[in-house]
C-alpha cells in the first residue's frame, strides 16, 4: 500500500471472516495446501464510490463528506483499524428500505467489506454509515455480484455503490465517481511450494513468465474486477492481457484461492489488501 501502512493481519477478525466468507471447513486439508502473495504491485488503481450520472446532488455532497473524513484523520483511522484487526463496526439493515440511503455492494471483499456473522463490516461498510449519518438518512445494504453492483445504480435501484470500485474512463462514460478515497495495486497468489515467480523483482519479470505460459496455466479471478481485466485483457483498461494463457473468473476472489490451494488453477491475480487476508484466512485452516 502507498497511502497506509502494509500490515499481514492473523486475528480473531480473520477467523471470523473465514467462518462466515470463505466456508474452507469442507476443504480436505491433506489436499489443500498453504498459499502465497508475491509482494509486487502488477497495477496501481484509484478505488471510488460511483453514482448515477443523474444525481449531482448526491455526488456533491458525498465529495463533501469524503473531504471532510479525510482532513480529520477519520477515513485513515477506519483503513488502518481493518489493516491491522481493531476494528469493530458491524451493521444490520433495517426492516424496509423506505427513506435509506441504499448502497450497492459486493459483501466477499474483505477488508472492505464482508459479512462478521450476519452482520455486515468491512471499510466500505463503515463510510456508507457514516455518509448515511452526514446525510440524515437510515442506511441499507444490497449484497450482489461485483458485475450488478454498477448496475444497480445505473438503474437506479441503488443510490451508490461501494466495492472496492476502480475508476477508469469507460465506467465514467456511463456512472458519476467521488474523488477516490484509496489506492489499490493487483498482485499474483500461488502455492507456497510454487517458485515460478521467486526470484521476480519487477512487474515486468512477473509477467515475461506468465508470456511464456500455455492455456494448460489457468489464473483465478473475481469476474468484472480489474484483475480479470488485467489477466484477460481490456482495451478499456489499458491492458494487453495474456492471450496465451486460461483466465477464469469466479463471483469471489475467495472461491478462487481455495481452487488454488486445491491444485485446480496454477495462480490468482486480486487486489492486495484483500489477497493478503484471504491467504492468511486459508493458511491458517491449513496448518
Amino acid at each position: 500500500m502507498k497511502k497506509f501502512a502494509k500490515i499481514l493481519v492473523v486475528t480473531i477478525m480473520l477467523a471470523t471472516i473465514v467462518g462466515a466468507c470463505f466456508a474452507f471447513t469442507a476443504c480436505n486439508k491433506n489436499v489443500a495446501e498453504a498459499v502465497k502473495v508475491i509482494d509486487i504491485e502488477l497495477t496501481e488503481e484509484d478505488y471510488a464510490f460511483c453514482l448515477n450520472k443523474n444525481d449531482t446532488e448526491l455526488l456533491a455532497k458525498a465529495n463533501e463528506f469524503l473531504a471532510g473524513i479525510k482532513a480529520d484523520g477519520t477515513l485513515d483511522n477506519i483503513i488502518n483499524s481493518y489493516f491491522n484487526g481493531t476494528a469493530t463496526f458491524t451493521y444490520t439493515n433495517p426492516a424496509n428500505k423506505n427513506g435509506c440511503l441504499i448502497v450497492a455492494t459486493n459483501a466477499y471483499f474483505p477488508p472492505f467489506e464482508y459479512y462478521s456473522g450476519d452482520k455486515f463490516t468491512g471499510v466500505d461498510m463503515q463510510i456508507a454509515k457514516l455518509l448515511a449519518d452526514y446525510l440524515e438518512k437510515p442506511l441499507y445494504i444490497v449484497d450482489t455480484d461485483f458485475d450488478a453492483v454498477m448496475i444497480e445504480v445505473q438503474n437506479g435501484t441503488a443510490d451508490i455503490g461501494m466495492a472496492g470500485i476502480t475508476v477508469n474512463e469507460e465506467r465514467q462514460k456511463t456512472l458519476n465517481f467521488t474523488d477516490s478515497y484509496y489506492t489499490s495495486a493487483q498482485v499474483i497468489i500461488v502455492k507456497e511450494g510454487d517458485t515460478t515467480f521467486d526470484n521476480c523483482t519487477t512487474v515486468e519479470g512477473i509477467e515475461a513468465i506468465l508470456k511464456q505460459q500455455n492455456k494448460s496455466y489457468v489464473i483465478g479471478t473475481q469476474s468484472g474486477t480489474t484483475g480479470y481485466m488485467y489477466s484477460y485483457g481490456d482495451e478499456d483498461f489499458e491492458y494487453d492481457g495474456f492471450t496465451n494463457l486460461t483466465t477464469t473468473g469466479y463471483t469471489t476472489g475467495a472461491l478462487a484461492v481455495k481452487d488454488l490451494s486445491n491444485g485446480k488453477i496454477n495462480a490468482v491475480i486480486i487486489d492486495k489488501q484483500p489477497a493478503l487476508m484471504i491467504a492468511n484466512s486459508t493458511n491458517s485452516l491449513i496448518k
